[in-house]
């Protein structure tokens, strides 16, 4: 039984002069995790803003809400909704699509795009000619 307490008492000291050992090298001194919060079944089921400001309604796919089966290339006023100010196909994030409507999407405004009914880029960018560097 002593070497049993002693086993135990020797593993333990490394574990309590590592802290002090990281800080008089200059380390942070780090604390053990604390388990993770049990969530409530609330939150699964209602999404919450990024930034915390309140709660905020699930956008719906416009294309699965009005049952449209095909994406038109043809209706090139729709698809414009779609492309940002500087021609660039908007994300799912901020459009709202599902993942299906918005491969047809796309799909759809680069055939638009091809047959000239929706520039590739802004009116005011091709005019200018201002290049944007990385």
């Amino acid at each position: 039984m002593e070497i049993d307490n002693e086993q135990e008492a020797k593993a333990e000291k490394p574990q309590a002069e590592k802290p002090q050992a990281e800080a008089a090298k200059g380390g942070a001194v780090t604390r053990e995790r604390e388990a993770p919060r049990e969530r409530r079944p609330s939150q699964d089921q209602e999404p919450f803003s990024p930034r915390g400001r309140g709660r905020w309604r699930r956008r719906v796919c416009r294309f699965c809400e009005g049952k449209v089966s095909f994406v038109d290339y043809k209706d090139f006023n729709n698809l414009r909704r779609f492309v940002s100010e500087r021609g660039r196909i908007e994300s799912r994030r901020k459009s709202g699509t599902c993942a299906k409507h918005q491969r047809a999407l796309a799909r759809a405004i680069k055939r638009a795009r091809h047959l000239a009914l929706i520039p590739y880029t802004a009116d005011h960018i091709r005019s200018s000619g201002v290049s944007l560097s990385r």
